[in-house]
């Protein structure tokens, strides 16, 4: 008998078994894709679906098409009928553009050389500072907004020390857009700082030496080697930071006192008191179209840097 009709009986059961092996990680990710559907998928979904519905006559929706929600972001009806155009939802997203990006960038002037110190710590004291770091994620977001008022609101923390230091009694640093910045650093700092310090403990200590070794001073060394180097790091970090700051609705609404309104702002009013749940959900599309324009170009980048390397 030879070797061929041996075998030959096996076939038929190796073959169910090589396919039970093939769509096994099919069926292993499809808790996790059903999941995703529901929890993500499906929102996103109905929030498009209502963003082109009609309006209710007392708040609500009706299931009619009806583009009016993203035509309202430019352009308001007057009184003849006719479409005027109107620059203040455009001001209010690039104030929301304007303090994200300043987040970002103050969050990463600061987390850089945070980091940076952080890695070079024995391994002791550095779980402490990432502790540290990590520690307001402890306390509510409300609790720590609300600190921020207490320090910088009339008879607060801040406006006594400068009265003690013999500036006027009185003052007060809040419901502006410089105290909801402070308020957005604060809280999206520590999202900028691990990123950055993943990125920093796991460069070679020997290329900032080989730096110094050919005369580079720290800030040569920080823009040719560090930089470089700890690039996905930042580049995660800022993405962690500016895209919730977008969205931001606590910060604004109490350290702006609603004067200064913002994207999540403006959402949040839409569905409540606004009760015109089309635009509120045209807003949010809009928001989250800037995001993803705003992500790919970010991929993009680092694509073509992979590339060139």
């Amino acid at each position: 008998m030879t070797d061929t009709a041996l075998h030959a009986p096996t076939e038929p059961d190796s073959a169910p078994r090589a396919r039970f092996w093939h769509y096994l990680p099919f069926w292993g990710l499809l808790p996790s894709w059903l999941l995703m559907g529901f929890a993500l998928i499906l929102p996103i979904a109905i929030i498009a679906a209502v963003s082109v519905a009609t309006r209710g006559a007392h708040g609500g929706f009706a299931w009619d098409f009806n583009l009016a929600g993203y035509r309202q972001i430019l352009w308001n009806e007057g009184w003849t009928g006719e479409l005027e155009f109107t620059p203040q939802y455009l001001l209010i997203i690039a104030r929301t553009f304007l303090l994200a990006g300043a987040t970002t960038l103050i969050c990463l002037a600061f987390a850089v050389p945070v980091a940076y110190f952080i890695s070079r710590q024995p391994p002791g004291l550095k779980a402490i500072l990432v502790y540290l770091v990590t520690l307001p994620f402890w306390v509510s977001m409300i609790l720590r907004v609300y600190a921020w008022m207490i320090i910088l609101g009339k008879d607060g923390t801040l406006p006594n020390l400068l009265e003690f230091l013999g500036f006027p009694a009185g003052m007060s640093f809040m419901f502006n857009d410089g105290a909801t910045l402070t308020a957005m650093v604060y809280t999206y700092m520590p999202l900028m700082v691990l990123p950055v310090f993943a990125s920093i403990e796991k460069l070679d200590g020997t290329l900032i030496e080989a730096s110094h070794d050919l005369y580079g001073n720290r800030w040569v060394t920080l823009r040719r080697v560090i930089l470089p180097l700890t690039a996905p790091g930042i580049v995660a970090g800022a993405i962690l930071v500016f895209v919730p700051s977008l969205g931001a609705v606590l910060e604004p609404s109490l350290m702006g006192g609603g004067k200064q309104m913002m994207m999540g702002t403006l959402i949040q009013l839409q569905f409540g008191g606004g009760r015109n749940w089309p635009f509120g959900a045209a807003i949010a599309m809009a928001l989250m179209a800037l995001v993803m324009l705003f992500l790919v170009f970010t991929a993009l980048r680092a694509a073509r840097r992979e590339a060139a390397a």
